[in-house]
């Protein structure tokens, strides 16, 4: 799978996907009338910090995301993607912890699991998110930590799992996030190899 590769992207851009002003008592993710969202195993909420994980296949998830925050984005997500075909995965949070300094720290992980039980990628402990944090923590961040994937001739069918952590270091709270996208061959298509010219970055 020459094409997976980490993008940490330099802006930090956020969303409000609930009114903040009727729901400031509330904590984690919660529906626009206030209500908590139940936790799934790519979007949960533990003691108030939420995490959400995304597979995409929207070429133009970025152009979403940059929409004025007053508004709130649409994200196709895919179950199953063929060879040659690109995915986003993409991982939000809210209600970070922010310190008496002002700061907020936040580490991210990130494991790829083939069909075969291989693992394709496995980083721990990034720093997603550290420092002054000025930003309303009811509003929905994205992490910078972007993961883009295209599967290879030489990448096997069937399902990847796509594990992804967030760690609020100030509120001492771990969320795991975990999602699955199927990779398969249509009939008479035979998979292209991609470009050698993708590599591979931190």
């Amino acid at each position: 799978m020459r094409y997976l590769y980490i993008l940490l992207l330099v802006v930090l851009s956020s969303v409000a996907y609930a009114n903040i002003e009727s729901n400031v008592s509330q904590e984690g993710w919660v529906t626009k009338d206030g209500k908590p969202v139940p936790n799934t195993d790519n979007m949960k909420s533990i003691k108030g910090f939420g995490g959400w994980l995304i597979i995409t296949p929207d070429k133009d998830w970025a152009e979403k995301w940059k929409t004025p925050s007053h508004t709130t984005p649409y994200f196709s997500e895919a179950n199953e993607v063929e060879y040659g075909q690109q995915l986003t995965i993409l991982t939000f949070f809210i209600n970070p912890r922010v310190d008496k300094q002002g700061n907020v720290n936040i580490t991210c992980g990130i494991k790829i699991t083939r069909p075969n039980n291989t693992v394709s990628i496995n980083n721990q402990n990034i720093k997603c998110i550290s420092g002054k944090f000025s930003g309303n923590p009811r509003n929905v961040y994205l992490s910078p930590v972007v993961i883009k994937y295209s599967g290879d001739a030489g990448d096997p069918p069937g399902e990847w799992l796509v594990e992804v952590s967030l760690t609020d270091n100030n509120r001492g709270v771990h969320v795991p996030l975990k999602s699955e996208f199927t990779l398969v061959k249509k009939a008479n298509k035979a998979p292209q190899p991609t470009s050698k010219s993708s590599a591979a970055e931190l």
